[in-house]
Formats: C-alpha cells, structure tokens, sequence
C-alpha cells in the first residue's frame, strides 16, 4: 500500500476483527466442558451463549452511532479494555449465572469492537484503496475463525476450559494499547463537536435489535415460552413503529434515515441480508446431508468444511483489488452468482449423490464469501459520509448477525413443512431415518434460498448502477 496508509490505525482494525473471529470458535468450542465443570446444562449454556448475542447485535448500532459522535478511536480503545476484563470474569467465574452476566460485559465490548472496525479501516486508507482494506479485514477475520478452534482445543486439553478466556486478555491489552497509541497522533482530527443524544431513540434501537433476535434464534425460541414469544413480538412491531416516528420528528436524531435514501447502501444492506442468510443455511443443514446421508466421516466433514474459510481468506484481498479497480458492484454481484450456483447444487441432491457434488455446493459457497463481502462492505461504508461511517459499519456488522440467525430459522422452518407434507404426518419430526423425505425437504429449502439470492443479485446490481451517487445525497 501507498504512505498515505496510517499502518497503526489499519492494524488495529486488523487485530480487532481476527481477535473477535478468534475469540468467536474460542469460546464456542469451550461450551461443553464449560457446562461440565459449573455443574450446568445445555439450557444453562445456551444462555451463556444467547446473552452474548444480545449484547453484542442489540448495541451494535447505538455504539456504532456513538462512535460517529465522540470519537471511533476512542470507543475501539474502550471496547478491547471491556472485552478484556470481562473475559478476565468469564475465565474466573465459579458459577453459570456469573459466566452469564460476564458473557453480557463481553458481548457489550464487542459491539464497542465490531461497531466500528470496518469504518476505521476504511478511514486508515485513501479512497482508492478502501476496497483491498476491506479484503484485509475479511481476511483477517477467517484467520481467527480457522485458528480458533485449534486455540481453543489445545488450551482444553492441555490447560483448562479458564484459559480459553485467560487467552483473550492480553491480546485484548495489547489492541487497546495501539488504539490508544493512535488516538494519540490523530488527537485534532478525531476530536467531536459536543453533540445532543438521543437517547428515547437509542432504547428503541435496542429494543428493536434484540427482540428481533430472540424471536428468530433457534436457541431463544427453545429456552422461552410461547406467550413471552408473543410479548416480544408486540415489543418489536411497538418499537418500530415508535422509532420511525420518532426518528423522523426529533430534532436530533439517533439514526439519520435520509441514509437509507442512498441507494447503494440500502440495496447493499439487503444483499449482505440474503446471502448471510442463504450462507448460514446452507452451513447448518449440510453436515446433517453429509454425514446421516452420505455417512461420511466427522473427519471429512470437517476437511471440508474447512474450504470455506481457506478459500475467503485466499480470495478476500482479490475481491478488494478488484473492487477497487472497477467499482464494487462487480465483485459483490459476482459474488451472489457464486451463491445462486452454490443453492442450484443443492437442488440436484439425492440421497445416493457423489460426494463431489456437495463439495461443489460448499466450495462455490465458500467464493461467494470471499468475493461478496469486502466489495459489499466497500460500498455499504467507504462511500458513506465520513461522519456516518460508524453507523454504516455497525449496520455491515448486525445485518451479517441478523442474517446468520434469519438463516438458520429459515431453514428449520423450510424443511419442517415441506418434511410434514411429503410424509403426510403432522408435526412430523424431521429426521434422516426417511432418506427421501429429508433430500425432498433440502432440495425445496434449497430451491427457496436460490430464489432468495437471485433477488440478492438483483438487489447488488441495482444497488451498484450508480456510481455518481455520492455524501451530498444526505441530509446532514
């Protein structure tokens, strides 16, 4: 890259989201041995895992905006000293309530983390090379989501389910000591006017982000009642509609949405929806395909499902340099082609295919993350409004996480019907002991999520048609 880059800033950026891909599988592989050792059980887990969740996409946003207003750098250094302690807390914690609420402060000091990442790499570059910073990013996300559950094994087995916490702090010290290292030198330019929060707006964001997740994530909907299921789901819809009132009559509002005006961003937002959610479907139903179908082994399993993150790491800097030579549009839209070729695959399957043939479904799966996602970020926040960037890079990340919970609810909910109908029994339990029935079921969630992400193309094409739309388009 040119001298124009400030290294320090995008290595912060860097390390913050392979830290959080790492501490992602860290933390995930640890669960089990986790419940053992408190004397707890998959309900009690399933929270420890949920409360993060909630934290983290439920403030998202509101620190992302926050950030946009008194300074990103200062909210980056805040958020590795919080996820730090807190993960000094998890690892101390003698009790699963205390994992819980320790889960909590984590998933609050991720939001502060992942809120902002994208935004200050693409500040830490110019224009000409936001894309390939994003690539970067990507890439250095992958590499802690293939690391991670290596990390984590080896500190189970060899030290203590403790250190899979223990193991985050000083990487966690060390981010905040180069945050605030450049906070340092870009002190002048990254002073904030004193502003107004709107704080009845910022609630409501809340409240909207998180109902939203529990009433689609397949944990939550296992561990709360029908009735409080109903509640949440008049919570979201009150929560909306008060936000967009009241967004559009305060003076100062917490989310400007003359920004969801700018084509390029809007349609962006909705093809990162899809493919997130065609990606983590296809990711949750096919190791059952694989493994109860095919019977292929829990080890070939997990060599191939290890291509995914192989080849994003190999194609993520690719589809940077691309959208920074031709426009993002390009990359992105090539990228959901990969996705509809990926869920055509998986149509054709039956209950004795080659195994090549859902190798092929993840592989081109796996490029439509490696091309897709640094060019749609590219457009989602490097042509943003410099002031509203934080916001924009917290909407890249909470609709990625919305996705990935869409997607699995989609999925479930898919192959319930159409198992139900082709075996004519109500409420039928979907199983793989009825080789037909299931493959008939994927093939139909498959053909769903392939019309699915022929609109995501559509929505990437048209969201990338005009270059010329630009910050002036905002209402500032």
């Amino acid at each position: 890259m040119a001298s124009r880059v400030n290294y320090l800033l995008l290595s912060t950026a860097l390390l913050a989201t392979f830290f959080s891909g790492t501490a992602t599988r860290i933390v995930s592989i640890s669960m089990p041995t986790v419940a053992q050792s408190l004397g707890t059980d998959l309900l009690g887990v399933s929270w420890a895992l949920l409360s993060y969740q909630l934290a983290n996409i439920g403030l998202s946003m509101i620190f992302g905006r926050i950030s946009d207003l008194w300074g990103r750098e200062k909210m980056f250094a805040l958020g590795f000293l919080v996820f730090s302690v807190s993960s000094l807390l998890c690892g101390l914690s003698q009790t699963v309530l205390q994992l819980i609420w320790a889960r909590v402060v984590q998933g609050v000091g991720a939001a502060m983390l992942q809120s902002s990442s994208r935004a200050l790499a693409a500040e830490s570059v110019p224009e000409d090379l936001a894309g390939r910073a994003q690539g970067y990013m990507t890439t250095a996300h992958h590499v802690g989501f293939v690391l991670g559950p290596s990390i984590g094994g080896f500190t189970i087995d060899y030290l203590s389910w403790r250190w899979s916490f223990f193991f985050l702090v000083p990487i966690g010290f060390c981010g905040m000591a180069l945050a605030v290292a450049n906070l340092k030198r870009r002190r002048t330019s990254s002073e904030r006017r004193p502003v107004s929060i709107d704080y009845l707006g910022a609630v409501l964001l809340f409240a909207i982000t998180t109902s939203l997740v529990v009433l689609l994530d397949r944990r939550a909907q296992q561990v709360i009642d029908p009735s409080m299921q109903i509640g949440l789901a008049l919570l979201l819809f009150a929560s909306l509609v008060g936000f967009l009132l009241h967004e559009s009559r305060t003076k100062f509002p917490f989310v400007n949405l003359d920004l969801f005006k700018i084509r390029r961003f809007s349609m962006s937002v909705v093809s990162l929806l899809i493919v997130a959610s065609c990606y983590t479907l296809t990711g949750f139903l096919m190791p059952f395909y694989l493994q109860d179908i095919l019977g292929l082994s829990p080890t070939q399993i997990g060599i191939l499902f290890m291509l995914p993150s192989i080849l994003t790491v190999a194609l993520a800097p690719i589809s940077g340099y691309l959208a920074d030579r031709l426009g993002p549009r390009l990359p992105a839209s090539l990228g959901v082609g990969f996705m509809v070729l990926s869920l055509g695959a998986g149509v054709l399957l039956r209950p004795d295919s080659h195994w090549l043939l859902p190798a092929l479904l993840i592989i081109a799966g796996a490029i439509t993350n490696g091309i897709f996602n640094p060019a749609n970020s590219t457009a989602m926040i490097s042509m943003m409004p410099t002031e509203h960037r934080g916001f924009a890079s917290s909407v890249n990340h909470v609709t990625f996480g919305l996705g990935n919970v869409l997607g699995v609810a989609l999925g479930g909910l898919s192959m319930s019907l159409v198992f139900e109908r082709y075996t004519s029994v109500a409420t039928a339990a979907i199983t793989t002991a009825n080789p037909a029935a299931f493959v008939a079921a994927l093939n139909t969630t498959f053909f769903v999520a392939a019309a699915l992400s022929l609109a995501g193309l559509a929505t990437s094409i048209i969201g990338g048609r005009r270059a010329e739309e630009r910050r002036s388009t905002v209402r500032l």
